[in-house]
């Protein structure tokens, strides 16, 4: 078994990140303070997207993906069961993503620890990593797991979340220049191509988005089917992905921000819509749609989703989900500021927003409560290297 560091020397790391570039005030700030857009935020007490991370802070990240990694319970399997042979445990429906509670988390962990290892190849968890990747990311693995999605009853499985983070991680893999990684992206070659084959299957016959502030947003997963067609070169993928964008979204107008969060929310769908279609259309046309979409922003105003939100409980699953909510709303508003031009008059509350909600969605990271600390690190480190940026 891969070595992993124990609870103590977790805990040494995080005291070493609460030290560090990647602090916050404490106490934590409160409502009135967030909601303060004339306050001048100190860049210095938070990480920032872009921000170079300390080995500490690089491991601290790392060693949540890797304790789960090879965790089969709790787990959440999210299985159709044809019948009594389908009655099986995690690690045997899916031996190279069963840990981390549940598929997706589990994939998303392996893209975290990749990417990590891509930006930070001298990192001190480098070896550990590598050696935890290539226990799960073996050939026959993920043929098994490619083999899972072939049964009809299966092939709705992670529909679209799961397959977004599957893409994300094989476009990952496609870009580093590693023999590891080499490797590891032709192991996953199976499985990326039955994904890719049920995603131009299913996008077509998609009558409507599915707005909603968890897993089966379709702004999100848009999002990460069109950077991978950019990545690999699929140009038939990138075609139908941006024709249902622009059929789903391109007359959207006057976003409800009003409604937005629900109570279990790790997303916003519409900072998610917001966030695709700034790949969909040019500068100048992007600027002009977010004038309809979001009319307020322009004055400094975009209801709720400014304001960070707080976690009543880290322990309850679905209501940690706020945190994750944090870490996309900084990545969107990232993603929409570097969209506009410079001198675009909202950039500087788009700027804020991201100080804001790093600032908040940061400190769950790491809680000590594995309801968070299963997915959270992911979130975390998509936002701070900047994935996906214009």
């Amino acid at each position: 078994m891969t070595w992993i560091a124990p609870v103590g020397i977790s805990l040494a790391m995080l005291f070493a990140w609460i030290s560090s570039s990647c602090t916050f005030s404490s106490p934590a700030p409160e409502p009135s303070e967030l909601r303060d857009a004339d306050a001048e935020p100190d860049d210095t007490a938070v990480a920032l997207p872009g921000s170079r991370l300390t080995d500490e802070q690089v491991a601290a990240f790392a060693n949540l993906a890797l304790r789960g990694m090879f965790q089969e319970y709790p787990n959440k399997p999210g299985a159709v069961l044809a019948g009594p042979d389908d009655v099986l445990g995690p690690r045997a429906m899916h031996p190279a993503f069963y840990g981390c509670f549940d598929w997706h988390s589990s994939v998303h962990g392996h893209w975290m620890l990749v990417r990590l290892l891509k930006l930070y190849p001298n990192g001190s968890l480098a070896p550990t990593i590598r050696e935890s990747l290539a226990k799960n990311l073996t050939a026959e693995n993920l043929k098994a797991e490619a083999a899972y999605f072939e049964p009809k009853h299966n092939r709705s499985f992670e529909r679209t979340y799961g397959w977004a983070w599957l893409l994300r991680l094989a476009a990952e893999l496609h870009t580093w220049d590693d023999p590891d990684g080499k490797r590891f992206a032709e192991n996953l070659r199976p499985l990326e191509e039955r994904i890719v084959e049920l995603t131009k299957d299913f996008l077509p016959l998609l009558t409507w988005p599915i707005r909603t502030g968890q897993h089966p947003d379709t702004g999100f997963a848009l999002a990460q089917f069109l950077d991978y067609a950019r990545t690999v070169g699929d140009s038939e993928l990138e075609d139908l992905v941006v024709r249902r964008s622009r059929a789903f979204y391109e007359s959207d107008t006057d976003y409800p921000v009003r409604y937005e969060p629900s109570g279990f929310d790790f997303f916003s769908s519409g900072l998610n819509e917001a966030d695709l279609m700034w790949r969909v259309l040019d500068q100048e046309a992007y600027a002009r749609w977010l004038d309809g979409f979001f009319p307020t922003l322009s004055s400094g105003s975009l209801g709720n989703l400014l304001s960070p939100e707080r976690v009543s409980d880290v322990t309850d699953g679905k209501l940690v989900h706020l945190a994750g909510l944090d870490l996309v709303r900084a990545w969107t508003f990232q993603g929409i500021a570097n969209a506009l031009p410079d001198d675009d008059p909202r950039v500087p509350t788009l700027r804020r927003a991201v100080r804001d909600h790093c600032r908040v969605g940061l400190e769950y990271v790491q809680s000590g409560d594995y309801a968070g600390e299963h997915w959270l690190a992911s979130f975390a480190v998509y936002l701070l290297t900047e994935v996906g940026r214009p």
